[in-house]
């Protein structure tokens, strides 16, 4: 069997270290939660479950007509949930709520905007904003 050069092993050293250079350093295992994950997605995703929760799952008759459709993985950076006329997942949306990533701020619009549901789609996604998970309308 050929022994390696010395060429040779220090070629394979010197890819070696190269490669680990480029390796990500692992993050600390204290580092907060918040800098580990998407804070836009991860409140998006709780709003999204509230909604479900509280507008649909609950048969509240003020949802009664729509469907809750969310589009949370988004490239775009803007994770979001849409409520569609009800049984029609593809139509237009009625109404949007969407968020950005790493930012506190989501925005609301559509549609239902316009009408007298607005009020309660309005106080809800606030009171789950603040951190509240209740229902109550």
């Amino acid at each position: 069997m050929k022994q390696p050069s010395g060429l040779t092993i220090a070629a394979l050293a010197i890819l070696g270290l190269a490669l680990g250079a480029c390796a990500s350093a692992p993050e600390p295992a204290d580092a907060p939660a918040a800098a580990k994950a998407d804070a836009g997605l991860d409140r998006l995703e709780r709003l999204t479950l509230n909604a479900n929760r509280c507008w649909f799952k609950s048969k509240d008759p003020a949802f009664a007509a729509y469907s809750l459709a969310p589009e949370l993985s988004s490239f775009s950076g803007r994770p979001r949930f849409l409520l569609v006329p009800r049984g029609q997942i593809e139509a237009r949306p009625l109404l949007v709520v969407e968020g950005r990533s790493g930012s506190g701020a989501i925005d609301t619009y559509g549609p239902l905007m316009n009408e007298p549901v607005s009020a309660r789609i309005t106080a809800d996604l606030a009171r789950w904003r603040s951190g509240a998970n209740g229902c109550e309308a």
